[in-house]
């Protein structure tokens, strides 16, 4: 059974074919620069090989056109036709209240991720393009929209309701919604496996790092809290997200600096955070070198994002009541050796015991880096949103059965 999965940004679509029986990922693909200069596509298959090519995509249906001729290609193709894609699993950033889980694909779920576009302003309208170019041009297959939200709508009230009138809740719809939630619960569900199998009475802290950066506390199974809010903004700091400010910041600097909303919620999101504070870059790799050459702020901005990230982690232990297992996780997560061994130094008084020789030498592989007496069990488990998206996108259609 194969199973394409689409992520669809605002000038770009990923995607993936996994074989569903085997856990298999057959080709990744990556259609970019959607309606803009220089537009080309990368599509890689199972073997490694790779190819490379210009398109002219003046828009997403286009880009949805070239990605089936490669999936169908004699040279480059996994598939033969259309026919041996059994549904489609589409990514979608906000899913408000309205979703706790995935959902087939209707007019009334489509209607629904149109009214969230107010929240996800950059990516619902993207998803929602990807959605109805995919039924333009493939019908009869069976979509779901699997949602970064939902994972987290298990939160209890306290941990989701902002201290502001009230009505902004009932009105707008103003609360803690979180993101990455496919991720947190693909890791948090692996960690569950490595910890015996039996989520019941499980209290698991899942850290979600790269170039945005998310945490959740999950227990029994479920989201009780997580660091972004309303939008991915908040939290910890990422690499141009500024994350949890004092909000009053805000109009103090639009006053000083004459600044519209949209500027402000600019430079929030696209020029704070690691890059704002170092002045150098976004990326962590680039701060890292530039630190150990000297650079005191590209420094400053990486013992910031580790300080901030100790606080989440403890924080989350007490509302936890206690923690069986961190999981490290993405990009920084998975391959940041000394932010995985900084961010978890001091947290000895919580029973965690890092094993220097299993984080120096993590080899890819979900597995434990903490002693192996460690109070506290902590896992790198890469992540696997793709999979996850394409269990959910079976499991919804019921085409396991």
């Amino acid at each position: 059974m194969k199973i394409l999965i689409i992520n669809s940004g605002s000038s770009s679509l990923k995607y993936q074919v996994i074989d569903y029986e085997q856990r298999e990922v057959l080709c990744v693909g990556l259609c970019e620069r959607i309606g803009i200069k220089d537009p080309h596509m990368t599509h890689t298959l199972i073997s490694g090989e790779k190819v490379r090519q210009g398109k002219d995509f003046k828009d997403h249906k286009d880009a949805v056109l070239a990605m089936v001729e490669m999936l169908t290609s004699e040279e480059y193709g996994v598939i033969k036709d259309l026919s041996e894609i059994q549904a489609i699993g589409h990514r979608v950033l906000h899913g408000g209240e309205e979703f706790t889980a995935p959902v087939q694909v209707t007019e009334a779920v489509k209607a629904a991720i149109r009214t969230c576009c107010v929240w996800g302003p950059l990516h619902n309208p993207a998803n929602l393009t990807g959605i109805e170019v995919c039924e333009e041009i493939m019908p009869g297959i069976p979509q779901v929209a699997v949602f970064d939200t939902a994972f987290h709508q298990t939160m209890p009230p306290e941990a989701f309701i902002y201290a502001l009138p009230y009505r902004y809740y009932e009105e707008m719809g103003i609360r803690r919604y979180g993101f990455h939630g496919t991720s947190h619960m693909y890791v948090s569900q692996q960690a569950v496996k490595l910890l015996g199998g039996e989520a019941e009475g499980t209290k698991i802290i899942t850290a979600h790092l790269g170039n945005g950066s998310s945490f959740a506390a999950v227990k029994d199974g479920k989201c009780v809290d997580t660091s972004m809010g309303l939008t991915p903004l908040a939290g910890i700091p990422m690499g141009t997200r500024c994350g949890d400010i004092d909000p009053a910041i805000v109009p103090y600097i639009m006053g000083k600096e004459n600044l519209k909303p949209n500027e402000i919620d600019h430079i929030m999101n696209k020029e704070s955070g690691v890059l704002g504070v170092s002045g150098v870059s976004s990326d962590f790799r680039d701060l890292a070198e530039k630190a150990k050459a000297g650079n005191e702020r590209a420094g400053l901005a990486l013992d910031i994002f580790v300080y901030q990230g100790k606080k989440i982690i403890s924080s989350y232990a007490g509302a936890l009541g206690g923690v069986d297992a961190i999981v490290f996780t993405a990009g920084i997560g998975e391959n940041d050796k000394k932010t995985r061994r900084r961010m978890l130094e001091g947290l000895e008084f919580m029973g965690v015991e890092l094993d220097n020789d299993k984080n120096e030498n993590f080899n890819g592989e979900a597995g434990l880096i903490s002693k192996d007496d460690s109070k506290v069990k902590v896992f790198i488990i890469p992540t696997n949103e793709e999979l996850s998206i394409a269990l959910q996108t079976v499991d919804v259609l019921g085409l396991a059965k």
